[in-house]
């Protein structure tokens, strides 16, 4: 799979667990630690790690793809899962709102925006 690929795939599945505001960010040429940013919101630690499982077990049986590490899980407030080319941050509101990805990335073209938005 393709950097763009793995983008799409974990944005499909973070949709089909309801993540809100969905955002892929280009990062290519910008840093040297990968390509793709995947950004999503889950109403609830609950959800957040729901949508976790979902890319997480997505990945592993459709595509074969496992994250090289995954941080934040036990409390579930922002969990970042790496897979090289893509990394993908599931945060609750709050942490989202406090760290503000988006607007830290904001030369980086926006692929995806606002998939699964409530």
């Amino acid at each position: 799979m393709t950097p763009e690929e793995i983008a799409e795939a974990v944005v499909a599945y973070a949709a089909d667990r309801k993540a809100q505001d969905i955002v892929q960010l280009d990062l290519r040429g910008m840093i040297s630690y990968t390509d793709y940013f995947v950004i999503c919101t889950g109403r609830t630690d609950r959800q957040c790690k729901a949508i976790h499982d979902a890319i997480y077990e997505g990945m592993k049986a459709e595509h074969r793809k496992m994250p090289r590490r995954v941080e934040g899980l036990p409390e579930a407030r922002w969990i970042l899962m790496d897979y090289l080319d893509v990394v993908v941050h599931v945060f609750t509101p709050e942490k989202r709102n406090y760290y503000r990805l988006e607007q830290l990335w904001g030369e980086a073209p926006v692929l995806a925006v606002g998939v699964g938005s409530a």
